[in-house]
């Protein structure tokens, strides 16, 4: 078999936002947000969620997802990284002779990412020679001219060579929007990393990005999200 596969890594334990990714964004677990895109754009013959947890399992699956075996116990600690999370599904799915050629890591608290969004993504990754395609979001200020800040409240530049630049001489900056990366599957055994040599990008706009990391975070999401999708 190959085909596509979407993995959605949702382990039970947060720290910040305890039970995040079950907790109810504008009526519904987070989670689904992720799920009902991810079967909505129509490119995935699997949507499957990676978890550690029972109820999540219950909830992936109430909304469409897949849960084919729980996740290890050794990559659902704080110390896994996304990457070991990603080749263990894979190896789990190559054992049963499952073979995918792409993959998406889609988040499971990311619910401005519509089915749109997704489809976009994986045409610029199958248009293109990059091996991994992830959404990227301007700073919205110049980041040379970031200010360092000492105990007593004292500030200097981060890079006071920049002082007497213009903002706009400056170059722009990026950070990854934390929703989702489009990747081949043969090339990332190989480099076990999502951000390589050559990554590849699409330019979100920043009102369609937001971090969850707080529950002030998470009301401004819920707000923003209202706003767009209603």
């Amino acid at each position: 078999m190959t085909g596509n596969l979407c993995i959605i890594p949702a382990r039970g334990g947060s720290k910040r936002i305890p039970r995040k990714n079950l907790k109810l964004f504008r009526g519904k677990p987070i989670l689904a947000w992720s799920v009902q895109a991810a079967i909505k754009c129509g490119l995935f013959h699997t949507v499957m969620v990676s978890t550690d947890d029972v109820e999540i399992a219950e909830v992936a699956q109430t909304y469409g997802a897949v849960v084919p075996f729980m996740r290890s116990e050794k990559n659902a600690n704080d110390h896994a990284t996304i990457a070991d999370v990603l080749l263990e599904v894979i190896d789990a799915y190559s054992r049963e002779g499952c073979q995918f050629d792409i993959a998406c890591n889609l988040y499971p608290t990311a619910p401005f990412v519509t089915a749109d969004d997704l489809k976009s993504g994986f045409q610029a990754l199958v248009d293109t020679s990059f091996d991994v395609v992830l959404p990227i979001v301007a700073f919205s200020y110049p980041i040379l001219r970031s200010l360092q800040r000492a105990d007593d409240g004292r500030i200097d530049l981060n890079w006071p060579e920049f002082r007497d630049y213009r903002s706009q001489d400056l170059p722009k900056a990026y950070h990854d929007a934390g929703q989702w990366a489009f990747f081949k599957i043969a090339t990332f055994l190989n480099t076990r990393t999502l951000l390589g040599p050559n990554t590849g990008s699409v330019i979100m706009p920043e009102h369609r990005a937001q971090d969850i990391d707080t529950l002030e975070d998470w009301t401004l999401a819920e707000l923003k999200h209202q706003i767009l999708f209603t």
